[in-house]
């Protein structure tokens, strides 16, 4: 199974640097952009943090697909 993500659809329609969205979630920015690249599961509270950032649910932002 792999993750497929939608955080850079929604960081850049926010106008957020990954930077700046790794501040709000308490995260570093190199793990911003491993989650962008598909290269890192995010832990629950770390999804929600995000999800939340954006106003809405986690499943909008991360889906689990066969490969």
């Amino acid at each position: 199974m792999a993750l497929k993500t939608r955080v850079r659809e929604y960081r850049e329609k926010a106008g957020l640097k990954q930077s700046e969205l790794a501040e709000l979630v308490h995260a570093r920015r190199e793990t911003i952009v491993h989650l962008e690249n598909g290269r890192y599961n995010p832990s629950l509270k770390l999804a929600m943090d995000i999800a939340k950032v954006f106003h809405v649910t986690v499943e909008t932002l991360f889906e689990f697909t066969e490969d």
